[in-house]
């Protein structure tokens, strides 16, 4: 059963909102933050990149960093870049990508379904970078940016969409990337009771992405329930930011690979190796996309080839084995190319979908890279039955687009 509350967003005024919105923290590096919010000094990145406000190549774990996102946070509200809205609301927060919108509702989750299970994860975390995140949260005493939730389909919950976003919208913009966001403040007192009544029927929410931000917000949660003694359950710290879409509205991208070399192979001797597990079939130097689970595109040698996983290559009653990043890891990677950990290894690079096949050609033909594989993307359904099966994703699987926008609404914790 899923608890949600509606909170007191912390957010920017109508007239400010292009100005200080920004992507996640995660999804640049500090040089490319610093380009992006150059001549702005209310973008978000001066809270949640702060490390641009000091000299190239300052450590964006150095304490101070920490110390300035705190100061920017405060000064944002002292400025009036950011206000705290004077009653506890649900917001809608609709992304356009092409002619296609997808709408979640903006909730402050429970700490405890996370810590329980009621929130499920398909990916494992890196302690480094849940450390980093809480450390974020801790300080700024708020979760600033999102988590990216999905949920099943809820009839009654689809026709509260439909109803609120036939309104004028609070913010309506396109952003630099060329991905529109709207988004709509919900102020109707019986509709936000049932909207909780609604999630609470919802056996389990699923983390779509942002892992790390889900367990460092869940984590300072916990931390601050253990920390009160006269803890009840109720107060603020007890939930945490999120978007939570109808699965129906996700679509998941390619995720696609690129590696430096052949482990001493030939392309011949190559592609002999992968005629042991796949139909390989020359497609040509025309860009081909897989068009179907268990169809691979690679690129070699100015020439792309489809290869076609043979029975016995995957086993289609398991939730992790029937996955192409299974078939490819272990087949490709792993027994041909001696690529064992996905997470290090630095002879393999990762391309998301969003850049288009062409971006593999491309790291191929300038000799970066020595060939490129592309993978039909993981379907929400996928990622579900992983989830409730209690398995994890390989890394690198699953690439959403596009992301939440940070910056739109702000959870503080007390």
């Amino acid at each position: 059963m899923a608890r949600i509350k509606p909170f007191k967003g912390v957010r920017p005024p109508k007239e400010l909102v292009t100005r200080v919105a920004s992507k996640p923290y995660d999804v640049l590096n500090s040089d490319e933050a610093r380009r992006e919010a150059e001549g702005n000094e209310m973008s978000l990145y001066h809270i949640i990149k702060p490390e641009i406000d000091f000299p190239v190549g300052t450590d964006e774990h150095d304490p101070r960093v920490y110390d300035r996102a705190v100061e920017n946070f405060k000064a944002f509200q002292a400025k009036g870049w950011l206000r705290q809205d004077e009653k506890e609301h649900y917001y809608i927060y609709a992304q356009t990508m092409g002619d296609r919108t997808q709408y979640g509702f903006v909730i402050a989750a429970y700490v405890d379904d996370y810590m329980q299970g009621r929130i499920k994860k398909h990916e494992l975390t890196r302690r480094d970078k849940e450390e980093d995140r809480m450390k974020h949260v801790r300080i700024n005493d708020a979760n600033i940016e999102p988590v990216f939730f999905a949920f099943p389909e809820n009839p009654e919950l689809e026709a509260i969409i439909k109803k609120v976003t036939a309104g004028e919208p609070e913010y309506d913009f396109v952003a630099d990337d060329g991905f529109g966001h709207h988004f709509w403040v919900i102020d109707d007192e019986a509709m936000m009771k049932r909207i909780t009544e609604l999630f609470a029927d919802i056996p389990y929410l699923y983390i779509a992405d942002g892992h790390h931000r889900s367990a460092a917000a869940a984590l300072v949660g916990h931390e601050k329930a253990l920390a009160n003694p006269h803890h009840t359950g109720n107060e603020e710290y007890n939930f945490f930011l999120a978007v939570a879409f109808p699965e129906s509205h996700l679509r998941i991208m390619d995720y696609n690979r690129v590696v430096k070399d052949l482990n001493g192979l030939t392309p011949e001797e190559f592609l002999a190796r992968l005629g042991e597990c796949f139909e390989v079939e020359d497609m040509g130097t025309e860009i081909y996309h897989p068009e179907r689970l268990h169809v691979f595109s690679l690129y070699l040698g100015g020439h792309w080839y489809k290869l076609t996983a043979k029975p016995g290559t995957y086993d289609d009653t398991d939730p992790i084995g029937v996955l192409d990043v299974t078939i490819s890891s272990d087949h490709i990677l792993r027994d041909i190319l001696g690529i064992t950990d996905l997470r290090s290894d630095k002879r393999i690079d990762f391309v998301g979908g969003i850049r288009g096949l062409g971006e593999l050609k491309r790291r191929v033909d300038s000799g970066e890279m020595a060939v490129a594989l592309a993978l039909y993307p993981v379907s929400m359904r996928q990622l579900i039955d992983i989830a409730d099966s209690g398995n994890i994703m390989p890394p690198k699987t699953t690439w959403f687009e596009p992301k939440l926008r940070s910056g739109l609404v702000i959870h503080k914790l007390s």
